[in-house]
């Protein structure tokens, strides 16, 4: 998925802007971040529910790892040139959708 569709499709979810977060853009509902992208835009940061997360991650998939805050998970990190948009979108759809 290129980072200009991703971008596009965050940003017609209801309510969504997009704000700089210390060097990295974020996509936030009602003042929520529910996704980022590092400057390099190759990979996007969502902050999916734990359910969700453990369920993609169980695939396998070489595109998604776990996403840190210090010793903590808090999301899925996904490869954007490797992941299918489709599973991209519905990611990034479940991570606004819990800031809804």
């Amino acid at each position: 998925m290129k980072p200009a569709t991703l971008r596009r499709f965050a940003l017609a979810l209801e309510g969504t802007v997009e704000k700089p977060h210390h060097e990295m853009t974020s996509f936030r509902a009602r003042g929520r971040i529910y996704a980022t992208m590092p400057p390099a835009e190759t990979h996007v940061h969502v902050f999916v529910d734990e359910a969700l997360r453990e369920e993609t991650l169980a695939r396998g998939e070489a595109y998604t790892e776990k996403l840190r805050w210090g010793s903590k998970v808090v999301g899925l990190r996904i490869t954007l040139d490797d992941a299918p948009a489709i599973v991209v979108k519905r990611l990034v759809r479940a991570a606004w959708a819990r800031e809804r």
